[in-house]
Order: structure tokens, then C-alpha cells, then sequence
């Protein structure tokens, strides 16, 4: 099931410890900062001074219960995120997370790249490679992120350009790239919505100026990598075609 490609790159900067043991894909930063608050984590065969010590990551020997730390193979995983659980590794209500749906699976930590809210669903990007993720995630990548939306009103031409407008709100100007009708009945419509940012919340809060309830919000691609038919809850290796199309994405000018 994973798809390593070759040991990860590993930066000579600084980390602080639980950082640098998230960037091995050892574990996330939650879980570093639980051992070495429990005593298992060492620094070049010293025991961890805590949270805030700082590491090289191109030198340090990091051991967890007396066994090295070394880096994983990377991992870029799809992800068809199915609607009711949120996008975190853990969570203290036991809500479900999209980490059930790797359950069972061979694979290292891993994290999605941005986030989908509880009520939405489809494409979800996952990967160990925190690197790619952050370049992914750059606001100057200028990745489109497109969606199929489900509301509660016919759509009109009026309401299309308004999304394409923009609102005014308190992180600054919230638009879509682009917005345009699927089909439309009498009481619901279907669009298809563009973005270039990833505001929290942004479909729905546009949607919410115009008076427009979401009913289903569903990824269906990122950067010209399509879900297709992914089933739900699902995850497969991204293929080398997709992969690349990701990775060398120009910033926009």
C-alpha cells in the first residue's frame, strides 16, 4: 500500500525536538511532546532536556526506547474523505478522523496536506513528505482546489459572479477563482467552485453572504489531479503522473 520513493531530504536547519521527530515521520508533534515528557527519548545518547531543545536533523542520533530514529520512505497517499470526520490525527471528543480510514494499513505517520472540514468530503491529500506539503500548501503555488457544491436555491447568473467578486472578511478579501452551474432544479443546484486559497470555511461563508445554505461540499480535485472514482473512505498511492503534476507546479506571478 505505501508508495516510498526514496529517503526523504533531510534539512540541516534546527527543529526543536518534537518537530524534527514529526519530520522523520516517526509520529506527530503531539505524540513527540508525550515521550519525551515520559523519559523515552534521547539526543545523541543523552536523555531529551524537553520540548524546546533544538536539533540537526542532517546529524543528530534521535532514539525512541533505545532504537534510532530514522527517516521513512515517502509516502503520497489519495484520500476520498467521507463527510462526518475531521481532518486530525486525534481528537479528544472521539469523533472519528480520516486517520480510520488508514487503519489496518502498512504505512508510516502521515498528515493531510490542509484540511477538509467535518461536513465536507472527497479529495484529501496525504503525506510524510512535510516538505511537499508545505510548498503545496504555499499561498504563491497557487494550487486550484476545485469543488462540487450542493445548495439549497436555484443558482443564477447573479449569484456566480458574485463568487467570483469576493466578500470582504476579517483574514481579507474571501472570492473564487471561478464558479459555474453543473444543473439546477427547482429548489437546489449544483456548482462547480474553484479556489486558489484555502480560507477556512470559504465556500460556505461566500455561499452564506448570497444567502445560499451548502447541502454537500465535495473536493473533486487538486492542482488537475482528479478523485475519479475513488471509493468512499478509500486511499491509494498517488501514480508518478500524479505525483509530478503536483511537485512542479509554478508559483504564481
Amino acid at each position: 500500500m505505501p508508495m516510498p520513493r526514496q529517503t526523504p531530504a533531510v534539512s540541516p536547519d534546527l527543529a526543536s525536538l518534537p518537530r524534527a521527530l514529526s519530520k522523520l515521520g516517526y509520529c506527530s508533534r503531539t505524540e513527540a511532546a508525550a515521550l519525551i515528557a515520559a523519559g523515552r527519548v534521547s539526543v545523541d545518547g543523552r536523555p531529551a532536556r524537553g520540548l524546546t531543545q533544538r536539533v540537526d536533523l542532517a546529524n543528530s542520533v534521535l532514539q525512541v526506547d533505545g532504537r534510532r530514529v530514522v527517516p521513512a520512505g515517502l509516502v503520497y497517499l489519495m484520500l476520498n474523505k467521507p463527510r462526518g470526520l475531521i481532518t486530525t490525527r486525534s481528537d479528544p471528543d472521539q469523533r472519528g478522523t480520516v486517520h480510520d480510514c488508514l487503519a489496518g494499513l502498512d504505512l508510516p505517520f502521515v498528515s493531510a496536506v490542509g484540511r477538509l472540514d467535518r461536513a465536507s468530503e472527497g479529495l484529501l491529500l496525504m503525506t510524510n513528505d512535510t516538505l511537499w506539503a508545505e510548498c503545496l500548501l504555499n499561498p504563491a503555488s497557487n494550487v486550484a482546489k476545485t469543488y462540487h457544491v450542493k445548495i439549497d436555491r436555484p443558482a443564477d447568473s447573479n449569484l456566480l459572479r458574485a463568487l467570483e467578486q469576493g466578500i470582504d472578511g476579517p483574514e481579507g478579501w474571501l472570492a473564487a477563482r471561478s464558479a459555474r452551474l453543473l444543473r439546477c432544479g427547482r429548489r437546489s443546484s449544483w456548482l462547480e467552485i474553484v479556489l486558489t486559497e484555502g480560507r477556512n470555511r470559504q465556500i460556505r461563508r461566500l455561499l452564506a453572504e448570497r444567502e445560499a445554505g451548502v447541502l454537500r461540499l465535495v473536493r473533486v480535485a487538486v492542482g488537475g489531479v482528479a478523485l475519479g472514482d475513488l471509493p468512499k473512505a478509500a486511499v491509494r498511492p498517488l501514480t508518478d503522473d500524479e505525483w509530478c503534476r503536483l511537485t512542479w507546479l509554478e508559483p504564481a506571478r
